[in-house]
């Protein structure tokens, strides 16, 4: 069963029109929108369809307005997807705002889940499943209003029609009158609707990409102003980028100006501390030397006897006095 899809599986790619059908021919509702279901309670009943008596539906709210009564239904079917061991993660938040992006999303993916159990073939009568639920009994009775209005809809152009063919015949008497009304364009509002949600669409998923990048900025923002990297040269040149105002490729130059700079810099100091290094290590060893010496002159007086050493002042007071005399 599909719990965890990509955002690039083919379920992500069915069309708003297909969704609504698919929703209104299972549960035998009449929605024009997919965000007529963000109160969470047609996803509860889309899995009671497929799991027939896993979901308590007089805890599911047909009537939810409000956001909290919305969030009551999210918690039942978070309830029923931890019973089946679902880990897909649902996004209360961004549901309940109503956004048409955010619930395509998620009822695409409930979709490609009903479809994967059993094929989503399962024996249901949704309207009898719905009376358990508070609100389910006025939603069905819609439903079924709208049904039969929209069978009354479908017969009214029928009787139009012969109403036309009188008006046709009556008007080839006047050619005149048929020639003005020509001239009247009919209005095509309901034509635009189509275009209208798109839009609606491509516009929430420019500013879902827009958040997503901003966020990204800002943690590029707080990650530079660390305390132990916050004045490195190369921090310093992407802090230039972010805070630049105006959009100009010279602010880029500018950046890279800086860090060159500072690596230029880098390596003139480089040999200087290197010389000084060496120099360290080759005095090292001659102070060793001159401290071995002393203490071998130390020890070599202090093994002389009391004797030896009176001899050998007395031999340098001797060869001192001539020098001295002369």
């Amino acid at each position: 069963m599909a719990t965890n899809i990509g955002m690039m599986d083919s379920a992500y790619f069915v069309g708003r029109s297909e969704i609504l059908s698919w929703i209104n021919s299972t549960l035998q509702l009449n929605l024009s929108k997919v965000e007529e279901a963000c109160s969470g309670a047609v996803h509860c009943q889309l899995m009671d369809s497929v799991h027939p008596g896993m979901v308590p539906m007089h805890k599911v709210n047909f009537d939810a307005k409000n956001e909290y009564e919305m969030i009551q239904n999210y918690k039942v079917l978070q309830d029923v997807f931890n019973k089946l061991k679902i880990t897909k993660h649902i996004e209360v938040s961004k549901l309940v705002k109503g956004r048409p992006l955010d619930n395509l999303e998620f009822i695409q993916w409930m979709k490609r889940y009903c479809d994967s159990v059993n094929g989503g073939l399962v024996n249901y009568n949704p309207m009898e499943r719905r009376e358990a639920c508070k609100g389910g009994k006025e939603t069905s009775k819609k439903c079924l209003q709208s049904q039969a209005s929209s069978k009354g809809s479908t017969t009214a152009p029928k009787v139009q029609s012969s109403h036309n063919a009188r008006r046709n015949d009556v008007s080839s008497a006047h050619p005149s009158n048929q020639s003005v009304k020509a001239s009247k364009p009919p209005c095509p509002v309901p034509a635009y609707d189509a275009e209208v949600t798109e839009l609606k669409l491509s516009v929430d998923s420019l500013e879902k990409e827009r958040d997503f990048y901003f966020a990204k900025l800002r943690d590029i923002e707080i990650l530079c102003q660390s305390p132990g990297i916050e004045n490195l040269p190369v921090v310093a040149a992407m802090k230039r980028i972010l805070y630049s105002t105006d959009d100009d490729a010279s602010v880029l130059a500018e950046a890279q100006a800086m860090v060159s700079l500072h690596q230029k810099e880098a390596q003139y100091l480089g040999p200087i501390a290197e010389i000084s290094t060496d120099e360290k290590e080759n005095s090292d060893p001659q102070k060793r030397k001159d401290i071995v010496n002393l203490d071998v002159d130390a020890l070599g007086i202090s093994t002389l006897s009391p004797r030896q050493r009176v001899s050998d002042a007395t031999d340098v007071h001797c060869s001192g006095s001539p020098l001295m005399t002369f």
